[in-house]
């Protein structure tokens, strides 16, 4: 089965490794703990188009994500949403909220610049999430 990447999450993200059903991506802007789960299936924009076993994969993967950014981040609230207004390729965002971060308490969607990682940063992020999450 062959699966493509949106061009606009290739561009914005940098990927962390794969699950059972889904690519891990974390959203390159270092402003918000950030991952995005992405199932690897072609032409789907919403969960209700995956079958019942990759629907429940995919909740499996998102309840796993959410506790380990939580865990890990020590986060005050987890956003995760699925909006796909702009990029419709199925994606799920799964953000660690602070009620000290500087869009709290509004959703972060829209509302500032992405701010890339720097180099050293990225690569202590990207290993710190690998062994946490057990993906590569």
């Amino acid at each position: 089965m062959s699966f493509t990447l949106h061009p606009t999450l290739k561009k914005d993200c940098i990927e962390l490794g794969r699950f059972e059903l889904c690519r891990v991506l974390l959203m390159n802007d270092n402003q918000f703990p950030w991952l995005i789960l992405v199932p690897e299936r072609e032409n789907i924009s919403e969960i209700h188009q995956l079958s019942t076993d990759d629907q429940q994969q995919l909740m499996h993967e998102s309840c796993y994500i959410s506790e380990q950014l939580a865990t890990l981040y020590q986060a005050d609230k987890m956003n995760i949403a699925a909006l796909g207004n702009i990029v419709p390729q199925l994606h799920i965002h799964h953000v660690v909220r602070y009620k000290t971060d500087k869009a709290w308490p509004a959703p972060i969607w829209g509302k500032f610049d992405a701010l890339a990682y720097a180099d050293q940063e990225l690569e202590t992020t990207l290993i710190k999430l690998q062994k946490q999450l057990g993906v590569q």
